[in-house]
């Protein structure tokens, strides 16, 4: 039988895909190892805690994207429990009122789910490359530059800085630098703004993810609630119209809390990509510049299989614990998929933000 083109490029998409979902997988593991010999090493607790997570739904689409997921997570052997909405009141007692006015009507349990505080965990790294004798240079970055099919130096306000290999992995910023690679990443900045609310005591026993945005309740008894999804440019300040979005939410999924306090707002531009899998790889015209952009919202999440795997593309070497990856999925040079709204893209995720206001997962 022929495959139409369209067909084709919806095979390659979830081949990218699914190396993303593989990355993610292995990522979790070594959070949990780097978490452990970080903490012997530096004395610094990232904060990595296994408390399992709740996705839930109250809308068709929702319960279409959650099925969706359950299979994925399956595929992955990732260990999932389906539940109605009686079985989700009974788990998590506080979204039982999320379940009675029809808010809720099922979810997913995933009883591996974790946090991290990622100020803690970028800590703990900081003193451990010191220890290993890694020099860290605070600069801004002014320019690249190239000779012939070498990075020869990166210009910063610090002075210029020369190594064997360079590695782009500037965020939101990256795809500007790349273009003195020749190279071309559409890492969009996209603003997420973040609450952190002060409650008299803590409600939540479970990550709960609503669609797009979470809760995350802190074992101090804080409560995370996030986050936005904006394309503002580089604009990183915080606004009181999302900060009283984000609330609602958390009211919607856990009603009125007496006593409940905004303690503090912030937010991130997160580096966007096209077709939802990170760039993770050599640049095509320099034999030792190499990239890590691109990752989204799951830039910490994929961070420490993004390293590892870099670190072993560079070295010509093979992690033991390395699952089998297709690198092509990675290529910073791959092409742009010819229909950018779909699946895990920046686009798909803006056009899901205008979804969810007009009708709520």
């Amino acid at each position: 039988m022929p495959v139409s083109a369209s067909s084709s490029r919806a095979q390659v998409r979830w081949r990218r895909s699914l190396q993303a979902e593989i990355l993610t997988a292995w990522s979790d593991r070594l959070h949990r190892t780097w978490a452990r010999e970080l903490e012997a090493e530096t004395g610094i607790d990232n904060g990595l805690r296994r408390c399992g997570g709740l996705h839930v739904a109250g809308s068709e689409a929702g319960r279409r994207r959650l099925a969706a997921a359950l299979a994925r997570w399956r595929d992955l052997g990732i260990r999932c429990e389906r539940l109605d909405g009686a079985a989700l009141a009974a788990r998590e007692p506080a979204l039982a009122g999320a379940v009675a006015r029809g808010v809720i009507e099922a979810g997913v349990l995933l009883s591996d789910e974790a946090q991290i505080r990622t100020s803690r965990h970028l800590d703990a790294l900081h003193a451990s490359c010191l220890a290993r004798g890694v020099t860290i240079t605070p600069a801004t970055v002014h320019g690249i530059a190239v000779t012939g099919d070498r990075v020869t130096g990166v210009d910063t306000t610090a002075g210029t800085i020369r190594a064997g290999h360079y590695c782009l992995a500037a965020g939101s910023w990256s795809g500007g630098l790349a273009a003195s690679l020749g190279l071309t990443l559409e890492t969009v900045p996209i603003r997420g703004q973040i609450v952190l609310v002060r409650l008299p005591r803590q409600v939540l026993a479970w990550i709960v993810s609503f669609g797009l945005d979470y809760l995350v309740p802190r074992p101090d008894g804080r409560l995370l609630v996030g986050a936005t999804i904006e394309d503002v440019g580089f604009a990183a300040d915080t606004t009181a119209t999302a900060t009283a979005d984000l609330m609602g939410v958390a009211r919607r999924l856990l009603g009125d809390i007496p006593d409940e306090r905004v303690e503090r707002t912030w937010a991130g531009l997160r580096p966007g990509n096209v077709d939802g899998v990170p760039s993770i790889g050599r640049a095509p015209r320099q034999r030792n510049a190499w990239v890590s952009a691109g990752h989204f919202r799951a830039g910490i999440h994929q961070s420490t299989g993004s390293a590892v795997l870099l670190a072993d593309m560079i070295l010509g070497a093979r992690s033991p614990d390395r699952p089998v990856f297709d690198d092509r999925a990675f290529d910073p040079a791959r092409p742009a998929p010819a229909d950018p709204g779909h699946g895990e893209s920046v686009r798909a995720y803006l056009d899901r933000v205008a979804e969810a206001v007009a009708a709520p997962p």
